[in-house]
């Protein structure tokens, strides 16, 4: 820590030694006409007699992040937000304004202009005709950014991390690449983009707790939106047919690889469909996007090429369960189902619940080896409070959930849309909440008066878009998809 005090004393110092020769180390604007890497690319091929016989002028800004100085001239590089090219100074060249380059320091900020040249090992080259100082940095870029030790702290200022980590910009870049590809999917098939409250009176459309807050002036109690699902089916009501909003969710849960308290969803609704016919649409949109994203269906995704290449399995969460060793007579009998689980060292809550009990065993058993994409199907109905039931079988919901890579990327589910059931349903998560279930779901009056209005047959989902980001860009964490993900407070 001294020694950084100590460098920053001295770019302190530089600054005020630049302020007093009359030189402002905070500039204003610079309009550079050129990117490192568009240079790069247009001039890859240009020979060196190419470039003495017609000369290539070019302007850009960017940060130094290398800089060797050899008195009367100095090589450097400079990034901007594209990569990075070598620069070279020349005090024969600069004149007066050399004396800048004895200012510089890894990290300032400058913008130049100049003509292109090869050096003797070949490298496209600037050779600074004019120099504009714009940022003096004060703190000195870290020498080494590597390494578990370091990960938190990447976290926590990812500003450095976005400097000295080019490839860290393009996993953001791609983000933005795979929420534009939803979009134009989306609205190709008359999806219309909507917004729904992010603070709500009652939270809902999700098992999860949520974070409270207060509204002052209407001297209420208010909670952060774990779900847009029940406003997003009001609209259905009101008579939308195809909605979706790209929206931020907060649920107060545990921190993991695969769990951020804030976080990107995908939920979209489709009026007169179920969730069969979502199950084709997820494949179609998934794939989608990983083309626009990727160029490709395969994937590599740490020490596995994931294949994205539709149909994917479609397997009924029973019957993958009994796959795995799961005896039949457990699978109704909420008793057995617990001794069961107990006796296979998997936890279970106190005064859970069968559909709960498998639930567990399902997450134990099963979901670590779901590495390729898979459809599971048809989870017990006492899971899915807002699902329809199976007409054959109401103990099972119309339901799926999408495995990739041993991670939920997508929840979906035939809606139920029948105000006397939902009622019913709403009333046992009540009970349930008093009984200690702090994730269980409130009771929505609204929301039912709502559908005694009309709603008609809809099909619904989910999809998380930083897991989904996670697969497209090989990351094993979500906070490695999260700009700036919830940490503890910097001790």
């Amino acid at each position: 820590m001294e020694e950084i005090n100590a460098l920053i004393e001295q770019r302190i110092k530089k600054l005020e030694e630049l302020r007093q020769s009359g030189i402002e180390p905070f500039g204003g604007p610079f309009y550079a006409e050129d990117h490192a890497s568009e240079i790069l690319n247009k001039w890859d091929t240009a020979s060196k007699e190419a470039l003495e016989a017609d000369p290539v002028f070019c302007s850009l800004a960017g940060r130094i992040i290398s800089l060797r100085d050899f008195g009367k001239a100095a090589f450097a590089h400079i990034q901007d937000t594209t990569g990075k090219i070598q620069i070279y100074f020349k005090k024969d060249i600069l004149g007066e304004k050399y004396i800048l380059i004895k200012k510089l320091d890894l990290g300032d900020i400058i913008g130049l202009s100049g003509k292109l040249f090869r050096t003797k090992t070949n490298e496209l080259t600037i050779e600074v005709t004019d120099l504009v100082f714009l940022t003096k940095s004060l703190r000195p870029l870290p020498e080494k950014w590597h390494g578990l030790k370091d990960i938190e702290t990447r976290y926590r200022q990812r500003y450095v991390d976005l400097i000295v980590n080019p490839e860290v910009r393009q996993t953001f870049i791609k983000k933005s690449i795979v929420i534009k590809a939803i979009r134009d999917f989306l609205e190709s098939k008359d999806f219309i983009e909507v917004e729904t409250p992010m603070m709500h009176p009652i939270p809902g459309g999700a098992t999860a707790r949520p974070f409270k807050t207060h509204h002052k002036a209407l001297g209420i109690d208010l909670y952060l939106r774990i779900a847009p699902e029940l406003y997003l089916k009001r609209l259905l009501v009101g008579g939308y047919e195809r909605v979706y909003e790209l929206n931020r969710n907060f649920r107060n849960e545990g921190i993991s690889t695969k769990h951020n308290p804030e976080f990107s969803m995908l939920e979209f609704y489709i009026a007169y469909r179920d969730y069969q016919f979502l199950m084709s649409f997820t494949e179609e949109l998934i794939t989608y996007v990983s083309e626009k994203t990727l160029g490709s269906l395969k994937i590599p995704y740490g020490d596995t090429i994931i294949d994205l290449t539709p149909p994917w399995p479609r397997i009924p969460m029973i019957d993958v369960l009994m796959q795995k060793g799961v005896p039949q007579e457990i699978l109704n009998n909420r008793e057995k189902a617990s001794r069961w689980a107990k006796a296979n060292n998997i936890e279970i809550e106190v005064g859970a619940s069968l559909g709960k009990i498998l639930d567990e065993i399902f997450k134990e058993k099963v979901e670590p080896e779901l590495i390729q994409p898979t459809f599971i199907i048809d989870q017990p109905v006492e899971l899915s409070p807002l699902a329809k039931s199976r007409p054959d079988n109401p103990a099972l919901a119309e339901r799926f959930e999408l495995f990739i890579t041993s991670r939920e990327i997508a929840n979906a589910f035939s809606e139920l849309n029948d105000p006397i059931e939902q009622q019913q349903r709403l009333l046992k998560q009540v009970e349930a909440k008093a009984q200690g279930d702090e994730e269980a779901q409130w009771m929505d009056e609204d929301f039912v008066r709502a559908l005694e209005y009309g709603m008609p047959p809809a099909a619904g989902e989910g999809i998380g878009i930083d897991r989904l980001v996670m697969l497209l860009t090989n990351s094993q964490s979500i906070r490695d998809v999260i700009l700036f993900p919830q940490l503890k407070p910097e001790q």
